[in-house]
């Protein structure tokens, strides 16, 4: 389908955008960790474009290597569809690491998608960058032929029914492509476990509330299906073959850099404001003090701030 003709679809906001719509801290879940706002799960993607942006900014090197190992996989695709691609940071990437490819970056969210159009004018990718807007994973439907590589990162759990969205995605797959999800992984870590005050261990007690802060949001998705997150089998389901898994890492170590510095800081703030509410006052005092510039002992100031996390990849081949 001609770009132009991307970029008229219409469609409601959907379930799947993200790459880095990311739960900003983890449970490998991707896109969460105050993905909310107040007690709620529903999300307001547009509202969290920067953030999106300046968290895949961040993991750009945990996303080459994955796309490096990608690229040994799947050699010289004619089209890449980047399903979830919220605004376009590893889009982007996927034209920069396939040259020959066209990429088209599929959303539930108009102004995540045109951000994502302006980066690849930006970046020079314009001319083999189109985009498709419309409910996930129907929208899917309007490609005019079948992708070479299909990428949902972080994106598949937003999905209600994940088992019949492979099996759509599945289905949009060129004989011999490659479908590839970045689900799970290990949850992300800031700060030492004894921060000098408060209650050691605040991150897992984070991690804990974030568990059931996902479940909630996936319960309340439209046609939520619970489902045994066994990647390799739900893509042997979809009619794929050939599953394998290869997890990646990010490491910045302390004393982070200021672009890591804030991604700690946003990411904290937006668990904050999310899980503050079932947090107990102890824990809720010191991520205070974390999230206050003035305080020494903030994310803002103290020298042993870091960023540490692994996102684990899934692929399978639709058979010729």
């Amino acid at each position: 389908m001609a770009q132009e003709q991307h970029d008229q679809q219409t469609g409601h906001h959907g379930h799947g955008h993200t790459h880095g719509h990311g739960h900003t801290h983890g449970h490998g879940h991707g896109h969460g960790h105050g993905h909310g706002h107040g007690h709620g799960t529903d999300i307001d993607w547009a509202d969290m474009a920067h953030h999106l942006e300046s968290q895949a900014e961040l993991f750009t090197p945990l996303y080459e290597r994955a796309l490096a190992w990608l690229g040994k996989e799947v050699t010289e695709p004619g089209l890449i569809v980047d399903v979830g691609s919220g605004p376009g940071v590893v889009s982007c990437l996927f034209a920069e690491v396939f040259p020959g490819a066209r990429v088209v970056a599929a959303d539930g969210s108009a102004p995540l998608l045109e951000r994502a159009r302006e980066r690849a004018e930006r970046q020079g990718y314009g001319d083999r960058f189109g985009t498709l807007l419309g409910e996930l994973p129907e929208a899917l439907k309007e490609l005019d032929y079948p992708a070479d590589l299909m990428w949902a990162g972080r994106s598949l759990h937003h999905l209600g029914d994940q088992r019949a969205a492979l099996a759509a995605f599945a289905e949009r797959l060129a004989p011999g492509g490659t479908l590839a999800i970045m689900e799970g992984g290990l949850p992300p870590r800031f700060l030492p476990r004894d921060l000098g005050f408060g209650r050691p261990g605040i991150e897992a007690r984070l991690d804990a509330l974030e568990t059931e802060w996902f479940a909630r949001m996936r319960a309340e998705l439209p046609d939520a299906v619970a489902e045994t997150e066994d990647w390799a089998a739900l893509l042997t389901s979809a009619g794929l073959k050939h599953p394998h898994s290869r997890s990646f890492l990010l490491d910045l170590p302390a004393p982070a850099p200021d672009r890591a510095r804030a991604y700690v800081a946003a990411s904290l703030g937006r668990q904050r404001d999310t899980l503050g509410a079932d947090m107990d006052a102890e824990d809720r005092a010191t991520l205070d003090r974390l999230l206050d510039p003035e305080d020494e002992a903030s994310v803002h100031r103290r020298r042993d701030v870091f960023v540490l996390a692994a996102h684990t990849v899934h692929t399978a081949v639709r058979p010729q």
